[in-house]
């Protein structure tokens, strides 16, 4: 497609299972302007003179994108130029550490949560604090890069490596345990489990760029008594929703497989303080993880991505006045809707 800069051209980087592919279905099926580019490209800034937007749906798990696409973003939008995810939307993905700050910042109801930058810090807390506490390195999805300190003892354990070793990105021995898990279920195959026992040897890439984390270490109190978390994603004036329950003898929820999509699974406080912090934090898409305490709503976390296959399920939403939409809605479409809407 063809277009001068001050039509609306929109710049779409198109990546294999990414958010891309439902973005150019719904722009051929509208009839909206698009090119394709290349954000990995040196010359991608030459790629976009035609266009007014740049819409790329960055994976924190794929190592080039860790080096380069936050920067990209800002600098695309630092010309004036619309971009998704935007600033206020990517800054803190993946970055639980954060989203510690921002989310204390606008003062959403987080979990308790402590970040210590010195071991002499963290052990002097590690003495009086109470178990179980949940430890977490600052990245990581699908509960990878999660345990459960019971004890004192084991606290100590991960606050020695943290400021010694440090730890590797990819988790092999939990990731191959999910693998098992799965396999058991019968929600993967035999080879993706050999796979796993070769991660044992050879590394993910985005662990190899990415390095060993150490220098700090974080966690969170534990919430007893949640045999499911709820996850809010607000778009714009849109949200959704899904239930997930938890692994088998396991506190972990996400990445577990299990979920539940009815509307009576949520109730209509979660959705309105979803509303509320979206408004707070000026995201264009965000998902709230929360747990609860005595039946207050606390976030455990947030993202700006998700897996589209999870929520092609999911049986309505809701808009910002909280009125119900029953059936199937496409996301995907809003997203590109909101950047037409700030180009007019």
């Amino acid at each position: 497609m063809d277009a001068t800069v001050s039509d609306t051209m929109i710049a779409i980087h198109h990546t294999k299972s990414s958010f891309s592919d439902r973005w150019i279905a719904y722009c051929d099926a509208n009839q909206i302007a698009y090119k394709i580019v290349d954000c990995y490209k040196s010359d991608i800034m030459q790629q976009l003179d035609d266009c007014n937007a740049l819409m790329w749906h960055i994976s924190h798990q794929n190592p080039k994108d860790v080096l380069f696409a936050r920067q990209l973003m800002y600098s695309v939008q630092a010309v004036g130029k619309k971009v998704y995810p935007d600033f206020n939307t990517i800054w803190h993905f993946d970055d639980k550490v954060g989203q510690k700050y921002l989310l204390e910042a606008i003062g959403a109801p987080l979990v308790p949560t402590w970040v210590f930058y010195s071991k002499e810090d963290a052990l002097a807390w590690a003495d009086t604090t109470i178990y179980p506490k949940v430890f977490k390195l600052r990245g990581g999805a699908g509960s990878a890069n999660v345990r459960l300190a019971e004890t004192k003892s084991q606290a100590l354990r991960l606050i020695e490596k943290a400021f010694g070793h440090g730890f590797s990105q990819y988790d092999a021995v939990g990731n191959f345990k999910e693998r098992i898990r799965k396999y058991k279920l019968g929600k993967t195959d035999f080879i993706d489990v050999v796979k796993g026992l070769i991660r044992f040897i050879y590394p993910t890439k985005y662990a190899l760029v990415a390095g060993r984390e150490r220098g700090y270490v974080y966690f969170q109190d534990f919430i007893p008594e949640n045999n499911y978390d709820i996850r809010v994603i607000v778009i714009g004036e849109k949200a959704f929703a899904i239930k997930r329950m938890t692994r088998e003898n396991d506190f972990r929820a996400s990445g577990s497989g299990d979920m539940k999509y009815e509307k009576n699974n949520f109730n209509d406080a979660t959705i309105r303080l979803s509303f509320e912090l979206s408004e707070s934090l000026q995201s264009q898409c965000v998902a709230f993880d929360y747990v609860y305490k005595n039946n207050e709503a606390l976030i455990v976390e947030i993202s700006y991505g998700f897996v589209k296959e999870v929520y092609d399920p999911c049986v309505g939403y809701w808009d910002k006045k909280m009125n119900w939409h029953e059936g199937p809605f496409n996301p995907y479409g809003w997203m590109v809707d909101a950047v037409l809407f700030v180009l007019k």
